[in-house]
């Protein structure tokens, strides 16, 4: 069974073992219970954790877990209806109204029920993660001189230094600012770079998170299609002219969630596009260290190519590792550095050094590169079982393109499709999907789902999950289209 759902099951059975204590009566040891329920030491562990936090038992070292004397009853309820009013009332004058809207975000973070197929997940699955080499480098960062002083603002140079040999071209150390993850960087870069009511160029469809960013900033985000070949560099000239728009935002590598590279004509045209109309190019390159096994040789990130200033580039090692080692970089050149730093110093003053030690031990170790191979030959192979399962299961739903990097691919639904009863029987049939939805600034063209093959246990969770879906779609797709219609041009892997 999966550690979270066992750790839960064991947290519940000793929940509703609880009355058989008096309070202040001691539990069974953790070895008792691991004995009992034949679950490891960790299990145990954390199943008496989650019941420490819910104030349910309280646990003392060297003595063991003990059963909470009970709390006194809670306050009544007060009124907060006045914050209606205090939180609107503040932003009437906002030329842009700054909604906060995590739902797009949130749809890959939270965990989904157990049983539940995570095809939603935006981060690898933990039997993908290098947990054993997160473990010992965050070991040995421990033990390091200094590791839990205070770091330099900017960052460790080590690491800068590292991140600066990554990015390639003439970037250099003094050009890097270590970030506490892609989100908290994408986040200080649009704060430094467009004022509150400002239009910020994205891609469409784009990801969700930053589309977040954007609104919760006070900016007006306005859509750039992409094709195959990334961002399009005449309607993107068309938007900077017509919007005056000076910040781009775009994905080059494995581009969320179409799966596009920037073609390398297409390179320069955006760079030069931009340079003539002075705006900036934020390049998230999220994934680069996820390519699968035939992708071949990456195009470099667009910074190493721009001498002007024109690229603020954010780089992360969070999906390569796991959601909790958030630690990326910002590269830029000019006085927008300077900006950047200082807005990032005054959200978060540093990222905390044991977890920069952490980064560089485990960037440094022999396990790294190994760790990277490895998940690139996973990922082709989840990616290959997917498509030939969606390519049996629901060949009417349209695959235009299957990227070779990344962790999820990019369905066309048939027009007239609703995503979210799509998405709703999903998961009644036990997979948890991304609507195609959130990823338009404005009106999308199509319906469309992004299904992750990273997030779930292995290929036979793949293989199931589409099975589901298939049951899914007969119930919610037009009748037209169903799995007797006739079937889209897809694309042949």
């Amino acid at each position: 069974m999966h550690e979270r759902s066992s750790v839960a099951d064991l947290a519940n059975q000793l929940r509703r073992e609880l009355d058989r204590y008096s309070p202040g009566g001691k539990l069974p040891s953790s070895r008792a219970l691991v004995d009992r329920f034949r679950v490891s030491p960790v299990t145990v562990s954390r199943a008496l954790a989650q019941l420490a936090a819910e104030g349910l038992v309280v646990t003392r070292p060297g003595a063991g877990a003990f059963r909470a004397r009970p709390r006194p009853a809670a306050a009544p309820a007060g009124d907060t209806s006045w914050q209606e009013v205090a939180l609107s009332a503040d932003g009437a004058a906002d030329l842009v109204p700054r909604s906060v809207d995590a739902d797009g975000v949130t749809v890959s973070l939270a965990a989904p029920p157990p049983g539940v197929i995570e095809f939603n997940g935006g981060y690898l699955h933990p039997s993908l993660q290098p947990e054993r080499a997160m473990a010992a480098a965050l070991a040995r960062a421990g033990r390091r001189p200094g590791a839990w002083g205070r770091p330099p603002m900017e960052g460790l140079p080590e690491l800068r230094e590292w991140f600066a040999r990554t990015v390639g071209g003439s970037v250099t150390a003094a050009e890097v600012l270590v970030a506490a993850g892609g989100q908290s960087a994408l986040t200080t870069a649009l704060r430094a770079l467009a004022p509150p009511g400002a239009p910020v160029l994205v891609e469409s469809p784009t990801y969700p998170g930053m589309l977040a960013i954007a609104r919760s900033a006070g900016l007006r985000p306005v859509p750039v299609p992409v094709d195959a070949d990334g961002v399009r560099p005449a309607l993107l000239a068309d938007a900077l002219h017509a919007t005056g728009a000076r910040v781009l935002v775009c994905q080059p590598l494995f581009q969320n969630p179409t799966g596009a590279v920037l073609a390398p004509a297409r390179r320069a045209e955006v760079l030069r596009i931009a340079r003539e109309a002075g705006a900036f190019v934020v390049e998230d390159d999220f994934v680069r260290r996820l390519a699968h096994e035939d992708a071949g040789p990456l195009p470099r990130p667009l910074v190493a190519d721009d001498p002007d200033g024109v690229v603020v580039h954010v780089g992360s090692l969070t999906k390569a590792t796991s959601p909790s080692f958030r630690v990326s970089a910002l590269v830029a050149r000019g006085p927008v550095l300077q900006r950047l730093r200082a807005i990032q110093v005054v959200d978060t003053f540093f990222v905390p050094r044991p977890l920069q030690e952490a980064a560089l031990e485990l960037v440094g170790s022999p396990a790294w590169p190994r760790h990277l191979r490895a998940i690139a030959t996973a990922l082709k192979s989840r990616r290959d079982t997917m498509t030939a399962a969606l390519a049996l299961h629901l060949p009417e739903l349209a695959l235009p393109h299957v990227p070779s990097g990344g962790y999820h691919l990019w369905l066309r639904l048939p027009d007239g499709t609703d995503e979210s009863a799509v998405t709703a029987a999903a998961l009644r049939a036990g997979v948890a999907l991304t609507p195609g939805r959130p990823y338009f600034s404005a009106e999308p063209p199509a319906p469309h789902l992004r299904l992750s093959f990273a997030a779930v246990a292995g290929e036979g969770e793949i293989t199931e999950g589409v099975r589901r879906l298939r049951a899914a779609c007969d119930e919610a797709l037009p009748q037209t289209v169903r799995h007797d219609g006739p079937a889209p041009e897809r694309f042949q892997p």
